[in-house]
């Protein structure tokens, strides 16, 4: 097998109108950009490019950030039909004692021993941040947060989180718990994607159980700039933390922060961030969901070539003030061998600003191809080893 960049004319040509635009000089932002915050990771959510990253794979303790790999868990078993949002589960005395009022920590105030839906328990979880509707979770899931703690962990690898570890399910504090902003940045954007009904409640201002209502932690949903989602943490050891998300016209951000002094300079930090990647960077549509971005050379097929489109439009993120050319190729390992079904991953469209390889999107086949005639069998392997020859 080789690796093969494709010269499809059609692709070459939809590919120079695309640099034409690309390469038009944008209104210069300031680069050299911070923030205060002790960790934190800028992700746009289309491409997964980092745009500002600090400390980002430094292990950290996430506090109740840490509920975002409960929730997107409950999510994949109801999802996989393991789990409906109408199944109960019981408010152990472990879950009461320990995740409610009496704790001190965020709580959804459930009743000890009551039944409660896990609708009811994903808003406590989400919008109250509540410590015993995560445990009565667990337990109902897996029998005690530790054991549910390794199903985190294998379902975190599954998604790419590969520098986090989870001992529990509320984000309280555990020496062996630790957690990357990059990681945090990951899941939430497997959240979002994954799971874009469910993901509304992220955005549910308020939520009321036992009488007590409770305002959606998450201080970006009242800020006016398009957020919304997903969760804060702060214990005294991880400081405050925050992993939001929001839009403006099409473009999607990622914000994480952790370790600030209090929740003022959190929401701040996280808003500015935001803020600032919105007004430094812009996305161009250079290829529309459904559109045709090259074909691949097929080997003993019906025909000599199959059409590769992503998964959705491909939009590609660019500094407004970057005078760095951009290039393109569109890359596989080949030729394919017939039968080619629908829908296989064969390749990807990489691109460059300058040296550096920006963004890498997959590509998928746009069709099937069955295997061909005998003759065209042999008239393929002929040009194959004249190929090799040269």
């Amino acid at each position: 097998m080789r690796g093969i960049i494709l010269q499809a004319r059609s692709f070459l040509l939809r590919l120079i109108g695309t640099f034409l635009l690309l390469a038009l000089p944008f209104q210069a932002a300031a680069q050299d950009f911070d923030t205060s915050a002790p960790f934190a990771v800028l992700m746009d959510y289309d491409s997964g490019t980092v745009l500002l990253d600090k400390n980002a794979d430094e292990p950290m303790a996430p506090a109740s950030m840490a509920k975002l790999m409960t929730v997107e868990y409950i999510f994949h078993e109801i999802r996989e039909g393991r789990l409906s949002m109408d199944d109960e589960f019981v408010i152990s005395e472990h879950a009461w004692r320990y995740g409610g009022a009496s704790s001190g920590g965020s709580t959804m105030f459930a009743k000890l021993g009551s039944r409660v839906s896990l609708g009811d328990l994903l808003r406590g979880i989400i919008i109250q941040s509540g410590n015993d509707a995560a445990m009565a979770v667990a337990e109902g899931i897996a029998g005690s947060e530790i054991a549910f703690s390794d199903l985190l962990n294998k379902r975190a690898k599954e998604i790419g989180m590969t520098n986090s570890t989870f001992r529990d399910a509320t984000g309280l504090p555990d020496p062996d718990m630790r957690v990357t902003a990059r990681d945090l940045a990951i899941l939430a954007r497997h959240i979002i994607a994954d799971y874009p009904e469910l993901y509304k409640i992220f955005a549910e201002p308020e939520f009321t159980w036992n009488n007590i209502t409770q305002r959606n932690r998450n201080p970006l949903l009242r800020e006016g700039i398009g957020a919304d989602g997903l969760k804060t943490g702060h214990t005294s050891e991880s400081g405050y933390g925050l992993v939001g998300s929001a839009v403006a016209n099409t473009q999607r951000l990622i914000v994480v922060v952790n370790g600030c002094k209090n929740p003022r300079e959190r929401a701040a930090e996280a808003r500015k961030l935001l803020e600032w990647g919105f007004r430094s960077f812009r996305q161009i549509t250079a290829f529309k969901e459904g559109e045709v971005v090259a074909e691949a050379s097929v080997f003993g097929g019906t025909k000599g070539g199959v059409e590769l489109k992503a998964k959705g439009p491909i939009r590609i993120l660019v500094s407004r003030s970057s005078t760095e050319p951009l290039k393109a190729r569109a890359v596989y390992e080949g030729p394919i061998e017939a039968p080619v079904p629908e829908g296989v991953r064969v390749g990807s469209l990489k691109v460059w600003e300058g040296d550096r390889l920006i963004q890498e999107t997959p590509l998928y086949t746009a069709e099937s191809v069955e295997v061909g005639s005998l003759h065209r069998r042999a008239f393929d392997a002929l040009g194959e080893l004249l190929l090799g020859w040269l």
